[in-house]
């Protein structure tokens, strides 16, 4: 088995929180995670796009600068990045060779190292070998618990926009889920917290009440739009005019939430206003609404939950209200896809539904039928690459938009083929 090979065999494990295994893992490493410097983040939706800016800021400022995010689009390699590029072949290759035996030894002690954990760990090994300068660390699930908060105090928490989602591991409310979340604060560190629903914005507030955490609100950031449009918004931040290439109100929460992050971080680092105009204009996010062509116009999101679509249809409101849209929907069947179909209820012409190549997919004759009631025409397709054929000559047809959504892992399978065909 090649590197990518033996750490998918992992998968086989699935998700379990706890931090016992992999303290144990990363004892045999040496703790490498205790070399690094961290800005760590969590929260339901915004995490990738916020850990992206940050990163791509602090690289622009001429640090080294680790990037840990979760899931990949189309490369494993996205998950572990240095300098916003992508660590090597050879470097994983060699990371897996040295440590993959490790986890033999520790099965023989019954204990079980999980597809995340194992990456994790890669990603502390590589980062500090790499000699970073800070490292921007996403949360895969939740916080108190995720394997990414073996970290001591990072310079900085991030909490992005906290919404209902793996309730059957982080809580049934939302105040449950927001305490998992609020994991990542520690005491002798500064939290910072995108806007929230008023009772996560209580329950983080008690938090670092508890821990005497300082807590900076995005809402102290303060910005003037200038304009917003698919390919972006342009703001003004302390003077100074800003372009962010990704679209969306809920990506200048994100923007606020980074913004606030650096000013905490700056009394650590060197970080200009050209740094951060710069670091801005070149953060990339990929399958956030992303727009993959104009003619016709062509875009791709992951938004999977029901605050990732309710932002999705907010932009669409915002950008192509009069415009008729087409929509290719493939969901999990563990995510909350009937409040996720009402939100976007009588939005498109036509709903092509797909599988999604997930052993947890929903089929897409079950996704047609939570969809039937709310769209005119739902048809359920049994590969996604038929659905955007026909779904494309659609929008051709009719001057529509075409959006493709639902699942990151839906992006990354059908983004290369629809980049190929354009």
């Amino acid at each position: 088995m090649n590197a990518i090979e033996k750490i998918h065999s992992l998968d086989a494990f699935g998700s379990r929180p706890g931090l016992d295994r992999i303290l144990r893992f990363l004892k045999m490493l040496g703790n490498p995670q205790d070399s690094l410097r961290f800005i760590h983040v969590a929260g339901t939706n915004g995490k990738g796009s916020t850990c992206r800016m940050l990163s791509s800021v602090l690289t622009n400022a001429g640090y080294k600068t680790g990037l840990f995010i979760s899931p990949y689009i189309v490369d494993f390699r996205e998950r572990i990045q240095i300098n916003n590029e992508m660590i090597s072949e050879e470097v994983l290759e060699n990371a897996v060779e040295r440590t993959f035996p490790l986890l033999e030894e520790l099965r023989a002690d019954d204990c079980i190292i999980t597809e995340f954990e194992y990456v994790t760990a890669l990603e502390f090994l590589i980062h500090k070998e790499a000699e970073c300068d800070i490292v921007v660390l996403e949360t895969g699930m939740g916080g108190l618990l995720d394997c990414t908060n073996v970290i001591k105090p990072p310079l900085c928490s991030v909490i992005t926009t906290i919404g209902l989602d793996h309730t059957a591991v982080l809580g049934d409310t939302i105040e449950e889920i927001a305490l998992q979340k609020c994991g990542i604060i520690k005491p002798g560190s500064v939290a910072v917290t995108s806007a929230q629903d008023e009772r996560v914005m209580k329950t983080i507030e008690n938090d670092c009440r508890t821990k005497g955490v300082n807590l900076i609100k995005s809402d102290d950031i303060k910005i003037d739009i200038l304009n917003q449009s698919l390919g972006g918004t342009r703001f003004i931040y302390n003077e100074n005019e800003l372009f962010l290439p990704l679209a969306g109100e809920h990506q200048l929460e994100n923007a606020k939430a980074a913004l606030a992050a650096l000013e905490v971080v700056k009394s650590d680092f060197t970080i200009t206003p050209d740094n951060i105009k710069n670091g801005f204009a070149e953060t990339t996010n990929p399958a956030r609404l992303e727009l993959l062509s104009e003619n016709p116009t062509i875009l791709l999101d992951g938004a999977h939950n029901p605050n990732g679509v309710e932002a999705l249809r907010n932009a669409l409101d915002l950008f192509l209200g009069g415009v008729p849209k087409i929509l290719i929907l493939g969901m999990l069947s563990d995510k909350d896809s009937s409040s996720s179909v009402r939100l976007l209820k009588g939005m498109f012409e036509t709903v092509y539904t797909v599988p999604v190549s997930n052993p947890r997919t929903l089929t897409p004759e079950a996704l047609a039928q939570k969809c039937e009631p709310f769209f005119k025409k739902t048809v359920p397709y049994e590969n996604v690459f038929d659905a955007f054929d026909d779904a494309l000559s659609e929008a051709k047809s009719k001057n529509a938009t075409l959006i493709i959504a639902g699942s990151l892992y839906l992006a990354g399978e059908v983004r290369p083929y629809i980049t190929a065909k354009i």
